[in-house]
């Protein structure tokens, strides 16, 4: 459909100031005009019948895609604003870089387009606008990953996985994507009332279900977006706390694989650090049944260090939560992996610098019979 329209575009005459071809690196290369697109017009009904593939023809309202967002009045920029995201509703095939390339740069230049506007726009978004990020954004974003036999991250318990991260071929739309929508949710033109109905639960799983992503730049912009969403839907926050907790469980008790531990650890050390105290029994049972266990798997050294920040977090809240924490890691204490065994020792040392006296002295018999066995172990290091 796309090649329908194109093909009756007329080719530009010079060389144009962008080549169209996507660099998979944070930057994002902006440009004043379409790339290689010319400068043409295809026609309204094309246009009409692709956008129609995903969004009533009703919504788009018969703007072209194409037009730039400056060449419209102010009253019709949200209906372009739509049409454009239509448009990015078509998802590509990057298996073959030279496949579509001028399809796949009119995207990118729309996608572009789309972030400018959302970071200069002062106008409330109407409700269709919203409707239609959130679907062109589940339509990019919500994907089945291929299996594979990484997948879970490291099957060791080392700090990093050896092998080489496995990098998406689509990046060049999926972080406009990603970018979009953690700009359109964060701005102050979104009515949370409104923006909460489409950004709604099953958004929320499937958005943490991109965390097995292998790629590790895709992860990180997840977690962005979470922290986002938390941040700007507070009707949410209990279900996402939920959600986050089922996937810990999964984790640790039924699958030991996963690639997003890290990452989601990362959005609870802030999360945590924001409960209001006393604290409630609900985020002292997260600190019983995911943090705690989460000490299990023997991927530990992959999120350790996010794991740790989140267990001192809770222990500086409610400083007699220690003993419980201490007693609780001495449950899950490894036997036989030395490795592992040193990171225990070492999120101890953390987590003793935060006891008190008296907390201390309630778990100090159990913790020092551990610490002995540890001495007298063939592989201590005299």
């Amino acid at each position: 459909m796309w090649k329908q329209f194109l093909s009756k575009l007329p080719r530009r005459s010079s060389a144009s100031g962008d080549s169209g071809h996507c660099s998979s690196g944070a930057g994002i290369q902006r440009t004043s005009s379409c790339g290689s697109i010319p400068p043409g017009r295809p026609p309204a009904s094309a246009i009409r019948r692709m956008s129609s593939a995903v969004f009533p023809s009703s919504v788009v309202a018969g703007i072209e895609p194409l037009v730039s967002f400056k060449d419209v009045p102010s009253s019709e920029k949200q209906s372009l604003f739509v049409s454009k995201l239509s448009l990015c509703c078509v998802v590509f095939d990057f298996s073959d870089p030279d496949r579509s390339s001028v399809e796949k740069d009119i995207k990118r230049q729309a996608l572009l387009d789309l972030i400018e506007f959302v970071e200069s726009t002062n106008a409330r978004f109407s409700e269709a606008a919203v409707v239609a990020c959130s679907r062109m954004c589940a339509v990019n974003l919500f994907r089945a990953f291929p299996a594979s036999c990484r997948s879970g991250g490291s099957s060791g318990v080392g700090e990093c996985d050896e092998d080489e991260p496995m990098f998406d071929t689509g990046w060049c739309h999926l972080h406009l994507v990603y970018e979009l929508l953690l700009k359109f949710i964060g701005s102050s033109s979104l009515d949370a009332k409104i923006g909460k109905k489409h950004f709604d639960h099953s958004f929320i799983v499937k958005l943490l279900d991109l965390l097995h992503s292998e790629d590790p730049r895709e992860r990180d912009c997840v977690k962005n977006i979470l922290h986002r969403v938390y941040g700007k839907f507070m009707v949410h926050r209990p279900f996402i706390r939920r959600a986050a907790s089922n996937v810990f469980y999964q984790f640790v008790f039924e699958t030991d694989r996963h690639n997003g531990i890290a990452e989601l650890l990362e959005v609870f050390g802030s999360v945590i650090s924001g409960f209001a105290l006393p604290l409630k029994e609900e985020h002292k049972t997260f600190l019983w049944r995911v943090l705690v266990p989460l000490h299990k798997p023997k991927s530990l050294g992959a999120y350790l260090q996010q794991l740790t920040y989140c267990v001192t977090q809770f222990i500086e809240k409610d400083p007699e939560l220690a003993s419980p924490v201490i007693i609780g890691l001495l449950r899950y204490w490894p036997i036989t992996n030395c490795q592992k065994e040193v990171m225990f020792l070492s999120e101890i040392e953390e987590i003793l610098e935060a006891t008190s006296q008296a907390e201390f002295q309630k778990c100090m018999a159990p913790l020092f019979r551990r610490i002995a066995h540890c001495i007298t172990s063939a592989h201590f290091q005299r």
